[in-house]
């Protein structure tokens, strides 16, 4: 299968010329128009399978120069492209990995989402959702990119970073950062969730929650869910808000973890039997309501 084959090298292309020059480089084309509904230039993304060339196991996105420094040191390749050229929101930047931990598998195949009624199709066909809007601040659709692995996988360990000094040594670990703060439009620190993956079934995290209230706290511990250390609502006037997971008392494996931000997706996801967390990860403060979901 074609499809199977890993892909080994990425690009970006942000006019006609660009194009051109990526076609006649053997690059293959993603068809989906990344600056849709946001501005009249077309951002592509292209990409490589080369036999006997390192695959590509991790993809991020930086909107913010303190996101930069991370990926760098920890040899990430940067795409010098901005994905939201010619509009005028977050200048996003797409970086690449080809990493040889055990959290790092290949991957084979990308897809990009424009509406919320594609995404639940894609979780449950195995696909995995990065966390970056690609049309971030710009307007237009809630565009992302999915990536599809080598082999199932499943979510074997979270954590959670409230600045960014530990990036170079997660990403060295094997994490991939949710690209999008937690504490958006609320005036804290930037806060990040971050997952490593597995193949490995009997290390997968059987489920995650949430806690709003200390009432909830309690409940949760009394189930067995362990906590993770950052408030996610960190220098915020907002309510203490934490991220919560266990690896034992369900028989489900989480394969994918979302961050939900587009309004849209909430119901859809639940429609369609994804667990959406309904606890506000912005709770109390003036940003951006969002809810985690997992499959």
């Amino acid at each position: 299968m074609a499809d199977a084959q890993p892909i080994t090298k990425l690009h970006v292309s942000t006019n006609e010329d660009e194009e051109e020059i990526l076609g006649a480089q053997g690059f293959q084309l993603l068809n989906v128009d990344l600056n849709e509904g946001a501005g009249k230039n077309q951002v592509f993304l292209w990409f490589k399978k080369e036999c006997g060339m390192k695959p590509v196991t991790r993809i991020q996105f930086s909107f913010t120069n303190d996101m930069k420094s991370g990926l760098a040191e920890a040899g990430y390749e940067l795409i010098n492209r901005d994905l939201n050229a010619g509009v005028g929101g977050d200048h996003i930047f797409l970086w690449y990995f080809h990493g040889s931990t055990e959290f790092d598998i290949p991957i084979v195949s990308l897809e990009v989402s424009k509406d919320a009624k594609q995404e639940p199709a894609l979780l449950a066909n195995g696909w995995e959702r990065l966390g970056c809007d690609l049309n971030r601040n710009a307007g237009g659709l809630y565009i992302y990119l999915w990536v599809k692995r080598e082999k199932p996988s499943y979510i074997c360990d979270i954590t959670a970073s409230a600045d960014f000094h530990a990036d170079k040594q997660l990403f060295e670990l094997g994490y991939t950062r949710v690209d999008e703060d937690t504490n958006r439009a609320a005036g804290g620190d930037y806060i990040f969730l971050w997952y490593r993956r597995s193949t490995d079934k009997s290390k997968a995290l059987t489920a995650l929650n949430a806690s709003t209230t200390l009432q909830e706290v309690a409940n949760l511990q009394a189930q067995g869910f362990k906590k993770l250390s950052v408030n996610l609502n960190k220098g915020t006037t907002g309510t203490k808000v934490y991220v919560w997971h266990m690896k034992e008392g369900c028989e489900s494996q989480i394969q994918s973890m979302v961050l939900l931000i587009n309004p849209d997706t909430w119901n859809v996801y639940k429609k369609e039997g994804i667990i959406v967390i309904e606890k506000n990860l912005n709770e109390g403060n003036k940003g951006w309501p969002m809810y985690l979901a997992y499959k």
